[in-house]
């Protein structure tokens, strides 16, 4: 199964020829952008703190090549801060991607209390297909647990909408848990690790077994992660060496923390989950069986 690493600028790297060079040579069924926010952030290989407008351009550009090496039917799914909504839903249009869902990921700590209007405590994250219909939708079934007020369990739990509120960012602290990668120090290796459970929701539902998984803003390689033990094959790309390192690291030798079988319990009303989600023969599958997302 494919599992590459490319080290350097995805706009560079984002062309078909570019990926046929590193021996990728099949279009990307489901792709997943989480870029630096242009919040001023000291990045060592990267500039955080561009003008507005230089943004933009580059992320409209960033989508535009991905659209270009993408499947038709294919998928995007592009996180930002939730005030950057609008440019979001412009960058998706412009650089032809068809607009599907606005998902709101409910955050688990505390929103800072805004002096003039609401705290915010979610990001969005836009999923667009490339022309109309998707190629690939897997209809996901979650064991969400009972709400307040409810009686009855629900025999076949629930399909997965456009909110959600069941997956914890890894912030610092108790939420971070053993999934966050930490230096010899005991500090956060990177601070903007996604979560593992994130990136399993979406490449389940946009992508099927060998389908092939783009991450053009790595990090620590999340995304590649999830693919590989989800039978997807994935390519990442990478500006700074030292995270490029780690992602490699990830992949050649999982960690009880970066198992996926954690989670496969939580989607087991999932019609054909089988076909889905392959089953692996993980040597943690057994005793990791009956964990759910809010473990």
């Amino acid at each position: 199964m494919l599992s590459k690493v490319l080290v350097g600028d995805c706009a560079e790297l984002l062309s078909e020829s570019s990926l046929r060079n590193a021996g990728v040579d099949m279009p990307v069924s489901v792709t997943f952008l989480d870029p630096p926010f242009n919040q001023g952030k000291d990045y060592e290989y990267f500039d955080d703190a561009m003008s507005e407008a230089e943004y933009w351009r580059w992320m409209t550009d960033v989508c535009r090549k991905a659209h270009d090496v993408t499947a038709d039917g294919g998928a995007v799914y592009f996180m930002q801060r939730e005030k950057n909504t609008e440019q979001v839903l412009r960058c998706i249009r412009e650089s032809g991607w068809t607009f599907q869902n606005l998902v709101i990921w409910m955050k688990s700590t505390s929103a800072v209390p805004g002096t003039h209007r609401f705290g915010k405590q979610y990001q969005i994250i836009a999923f667009g297909t490339k022309g109309e219909r998707a190629r690939v939708f897997h209809r996901l079934r979650i064991d969400v647990p009972l709400p307040p007020g409810y009686k009855q369990p629900r025999r076949n739990g629930l399909y997965v909408t456009d909110c959600w509120d069941d997956i914890r960012e890894l912030t610092s602290g108790y939420f971070a848990g053993d999934e966050a990668l930490r230096n010899p120090s005991g500090e956060r290796f990177h601070k903007q690790q996604a979560p593992l459970a994130l990136l399993v929701r979406i490449i389940l539902s946009s992508s099927s077994s060998g389908d092939l998984v783009l991450d053009p803003f790595a990090g620590t390689g999340t995304a590649l992660v999830a693919a590989k033990q989800l039978g997807r094959c994935s390519v990442g790309m990478e500006v700074d060496p030292a995270n490029a390192a780690m992602v490699e690291r990830r992949l050649d030798e999982t960690r009880d923390a970066d198992s996926v079988e954690r989670l496969r319990n939580y989607y087991r009303f999932t019609e054909d989950l089988d076909n889905i989600w392959p089953s692996p023969s993980a040597p943690w599958r057994e005793k990791t069986a009956q964990m759910t997302l809010m473990d």
